[in-house]
């Protein structure tokens, strides 16, 4: 509920504060007096997008401030929290306006974004007048407004359409991946043929290029070793040195003992030289190999690495691709498979959403009958019962919430074509038709504070009367604020405010005041007689004033 207003210097209002209540409360006063001042107001601190030089000439800047109270699980704390903002009881709105047109916001205090005062004010006001074309009148929000008046869930529908939409994206995934591997189906082939061909196993190169720089080595060193070994065997060192031995053996008995320290040492000599043959001997022996098998080892190393440079990887990671390559090709034989299984996939997600919005489609057709006659019982009283209003259901594209267009049309005429409403009624018939047509619509719903912008403009006497019972109706247990300039309307407010406008020192203000019993009779009074009121019309305005049955 908007339980208070202070505006400060927008417009043409200098200082204003005003205290609503629940119910229906009217606003009245002579054109031109500044009623929708006070709507352009309250939607400026609403942070709603309208006109731009709201500042009072001569001020520095305008201040709008709104409190609403906030009961428990009304949906504007849901906003406030999922903002970051402290939720109350009690809700402060401030904005400024600087003269250089700038805008800020306040939360309880806060600063707040424009955005976020929108969010908060679709949950706090909404705002009907003959002009109306962000609600009633606008086409694309009429499927929503019928699921609300039939408290539809489209959630099975928004559950099978995701599904039906996560299934056609991983088959068309599945295409591109497949698509994309049978254009290099062929190189995938030789590549695999060629891998398998040689078969790399990983640390192979480095084993290979060991052995090979051994017996490049062996072959070099080779002939110089073997120079060596006959140098010292038999033919060479060792035999001489035999020789060497006898002799001195032979020449010991006549060396009377000088011969014994040399031949032990030429024997420790032989014992030393024999070692070293055979050390040389196993050296020579190690360097046998197969020269077949360096060119055999040669071949295989130089095929790895012009493999690897092939593909652009090291020698070693050969083997992991080799088998990467061979599960991409995998993928490729499997894929046909694959593609049938999520193309029966993506015929059931199909099956199922259109199941669920064909119940959907089903629900509002029979949520169009209830919405029609609903219509039509509030129609009669507002002296249209001539008229004709139709829910027309048509095939739109699929989405989240069905595949239904929901249009509202309407007849003012027997015989007479229907049409959009915006289209097809007058001024008066419109307000009616969106008076109407609210009512249906709020039952049930008295979170959000009604204003409606003269809705009742071009009707009088006894269609006015039954404007006002329905606004009344539609007050009950919540609050309305209507701007009308229909005596009838006003007569069936819980709350009064005149509007006024007085000129001083050349500079116009409006000025807005509550009326007590008294102030209600002069008020409607004038607006029965005009300017000059008469006995008659105070007369008249007591008789509207009075209760009725």
């Amino acid at each position: 509920m908007l339980r208070h207003l202070d505006i400060r210097d927008m417009l043409l209002i200098d200082r204003l504060e005003l205290a609503f209540q629940p119910g229906l409360n009217v606003l009245t006063g002579e054109t031109g007096a500044g009623k929708s001042i006070l709507l352009d107001c309250l939607g400026f601190v609403l942070g709603w997008r309208g006109r731009a030089d709201l500042v009072r000439s001569g001020a520095s800047q305008g201040e709008v401030t709104a409190v609403f109270d906030l009961p428990p699980g009304h949906p504007a704390r849901t906003v406030l929290d999922e903002a970051g903002f402290p939720v109350s009881d009690e809700l402060i709105i401030r904005r400024v306006n600087g003269g250089d047109g700038r805008k800020t916001g306040w939360i309880n205090d806060r600063r707040a974004s424009g955005e976020v005062l929108r969010l908060l004010s679709e949950t706090l006001v909404e705002l009907h007048g003959q002009h109306d074309d962000r609600g009633l009148l606008n086409p694309r929000g009429h499927r929503l407004l019928l699921d609300a008046f039939a408290a539809l869930d489209p959630g099975p529908a928004r559950a099978a359409w995701a599904a039906r939409r996560e299934a056609r994206a991983a088959l068309e995934a599945a295409e591109a991946v497949l698509a994309a591997a049978k254009s290099e189906e062929e190189f995938l082939r030789h590549a695999v043929a060629e891998l398998d061909k040689l078969d790399p196993q990983p640390g192979e190169e480095g084993e290979l290029d060991t052995r090979r720089r051994a017996m490049q080595g062996a072959e070099r060193i080779r002939e110089d070793v073997a120079r060596a070994l006959q140098a010292l065997g038999a033919e060479g060192a060792e035999g001489a040195m035999l020789d060497a031995l006898r002799w001195l053996d032979g020449a010991a008995e006549r060396a009377e003992g000088r011969l014994e320290a040399p031949s032990t040492a030429l024997q420790r000599a032989l014992i030393e030289l024999g070692e070293a043959v055979s050390g040389v001997e196993g050296a020579l022996q190690a360097m046998d190999f197969d020269p077949g098998e360096l060119e055999t080892t040669e071949e295989r190393l130089f095929a790895l690495r012009a493999l690897a440079r092939k593909h652009d990887v090291l020698a070693d990671e050969l083997a992991g691709l080799a088998d990467e390559l061979r599960a991409r090709l995998g993928r490729i034989d499997a894929g046909e498979g694959q593609l049938t299984r999520l193309a029966a996939e993506v015929a059931a997600a199909d099956a199922d959403y259109d199941a669920a919005a064909a119940a959907l489609t089903a629900q509002r057709a029979a949520a169009a009958k209830r919405l029609d006659a609903a219509m039509a019982a509030e129609l009669a009283p507002l002296k249209m019962e001539r008229a004709v209003f139709e829910t027309r259901l048509a095939e739109a594209d699929p989405g989240p919430e069905g595949r239904d267009a929901v249009v509202f049309t309407v007849a003012t005429n027997p015989g007479a074509p229907a049409g959009p409403l915006d289209r097809i009624a007058s001024g008066g018939e419109l307000s009616r038709f969106l008076l109407a047509l609210k009512v249906c619509l709020a039952r049930g719903n008295d979170a959000l504070v009604l204003i409606f912008d003269e809705i009742d403009r071009g009707v009088g006497g006894a269609t006015a009367d039954a404007v006002g019972r329905r606004l009344a109706q539609l007050a009950d247990g919540a609050q309305v604020l209507v701007v009308t300039h229909s005596p009838q309307v006003a007569a069936l407010g819980n709350n009064h405010f005149r509007v006024a406008k007085s000129v001083t020192a050349g500079m116009t203000t409006s000025h807005v005041a509550a009326l007590d019993k008294a102030e209600r009779t002069e008020e409607i009074a004038r607006m029965l007689a005009g300017e000059e009121i008469t006995p008659a019309a105070k007369a008249a305005a007591r008789a509207l004033l009075a209760p009725r049955g």
